[in-house]
């Protein structure tokens, strides 16, 4: 425990507030009730989450954890049944037989050597023990079924009106931002339709408003696909997912009222909208609900497959030119080599984690110039890569010391966020077509808003930082 970094982390909240503020559309008219309300909200969370709750935490990642080892039985019936290569049982037992219990137990999770065995966990090949695809993905499809089926069910609209009436209370925002942004807390441009009979009368704040929050955010469908990345070395992360969920909104309110602050007067400013409903005689019944969430996951874990694809081909491809021309450092020609040697340490990777170097030191995460530098790669990698491989890759670090508890602490809080340009037109389109009239406008909004809810993640990551001060609880060991 270091308390200069916990110093840096408070100040750094001040520094992200000023750098929105140098970038406002009209500093003179800025509110800042809703600045001084919406950090303040964010303290008191992370003082809830860091000193008084870990408890809370944990608890509420014991409960997710059992629902996300629920969702691999689908795939896992899908892939193989209980002897599944690519989604393996927990609780499976190995047989009898020497070969086939080694085989078995070699490609389940976690190794445990017995006696006998003539070769070590160290011959096993650690990328065919998870495979994204059949056990990240169908998890995808089973959350964003589930959340349809609770919100069929209205279970989660009353906490949504909850929270939207905290942040319509306190910060003084429209009803109709307010709640968009807490159903940002379990859905993503889905959000937007909770407000469809308000946002053609909109102020082009709220707007913004709306688009940082889903930008800053996760949705719950997703949630598994992170947590499942860094449970073996981080047992609560699934509840510090959802506290950063949480964080973020009044975060992005902060910050896209510092950009864009409030100029007009909204419709709905004196009270939180209820969130509509169908008529009783349309509505699914739900297990129709259920199923048509699961087949909106489809759509989503597609996308983010072919998303992937795409955007990793096209990195490495760059990268690719980068180390074609580092070649040139052996070059015959001597005026080439200097050029060969600068691209040496060029590829997209650097060149993202230095731009965001400066940001990622605000957040507190260390003075070790090492470990900063892999801490603003990661998070400078999901502006082009999305989230996943950053998430990935923080997984690794953290299994091999890479990363110190404070780093993995403060760099899973940054990252749990749309902030990347495989959103963008998700976003930007969605709420287009919401508003066809004013999708120039929205346009407008849509790199303001992915630079506002950057900087509310980076926020996101401060608070976590002021509230580490190295208690063990808080990562469930």
């Amino acid at each position: 425990m270091n308390p200069l970094l916990n110093l840096i982390s408070l100040l750094g909240i001040a520094g992200l507030c000023t750098i929105a503020w140098l970038g406002s559309e009209n500093r003179r008219v800025i509110s800042w009730n809703v600045i001084i309300w919406g950090i303040g909200l964010q303290l008191l969370v992370g003082l809830v989450v860091f000193v008084f709750g870990p408890q809370l935490v944990e608890g509420l990642s014991t409960l997710l954890n059992a629902i996300l080892d629920a969702s691999e039985a689908g795939a896992r019936f899908l892939f193989g049944g209980s002897s599944s290569v690519l989604v393996s049982d927990p609780n499976f037992a190995a047989g009898p037989g020497p070969a086939g219990r080694w085989i078995a137990r070699a490609i389940g999770t976690p190794y445990v050597a017995v006696p006998g065995d003539r070769i070590g966990p160290d011959s096993l090949n650690p990328g065919f023990t998870y495979v994204l695809a059949f056990r990240a993905l169908p998890q995808v499809i089973f959350f964003a079924g589930l959340v349809s089926l609770l919100y069929r069910l209205n279970i989660i609209q009353p906490v949504v009106q909850v929270f939207a009436k905290i942040f319509q209370k306190t910060m003084g925002i429209s009803g109709a931002e307010s709640l968009a942004g807490a159903a940002n807390i379990f859905v993503g441009i889905e959000s937007a339709i909770a407000v469809k009979p308000f946002l053609l009368d909109m102020t082009r704040s709220e707007l913004c408003a709306i688009l940082t929050s889903c930008f800053g955010s996760i949705a719950s469908s997703v949630l598994a696909l992170y947590a499942g990345f860094l449970r073996p070395t981080f047992p609560t992360i699934t509840g510090h997912l959802v506290s950063a969920s949480i964080l973020t909104i009044p975060a992005c309110f902060v910050v896209s009222k510092l950009l864009v602050p409030e100029t007009g007067k909204p419709k709905t400013m004196g009270g939180v909208p209820k969130d509509p409903e169908e008529a009783s005689e349309k509505r699914p019944n739900p297990m129709d609900s259920l199923i048509g969430g699961a087949l909106d996951g489809v759509k989503m874990a597609v996308g983010i497959a072919a998303a992937l694809i795409a955007i990793l081909g096209m990195v490495a491809l760059i990268n690719l030119v980068f180390s074609s021309l580092a070649d040139l450092s052996k070059s015959e020609w001597i005026i080439l080599q200097p050029i060969g040697s600068v691209f040496q340490v060029i590829t997209l990777q650097n060149i993202l984690g230095a731009l965001f170097l400066p940001l990622t030191f605000i957040t507190g995460i260390s003075l070790d110039w090492q470990e900063l530098w892999q801490s603003s790669v990661l998070i400078g990698r999901r502006l082009l890569e999305t989230n996943i491989p950053p998430y990935q890759a923080l997984a690794q670090l953290n299994a091999s010391g890479g990363l110190s508890n404070r780093a993995m602490l403060i760099v899973s809080y940054v990252l749990c966020g749309f902030t990347h340009f495989a959103s963008y037109g998700i976003f930007v389109g969605g709420l287009s077509s919401l508003i066809p009239s004013r999708s120039s406008e929205v346009s407008s909004l849509g790199l303001k808003a992915l630079w506002a809810g950057t900087l509310a993640t980076l926020m996101t990551g401060c608070i976590a930082g002021v509230f580490d001060f190295g208690n063990p609880a808080v990562f469930g060991k």
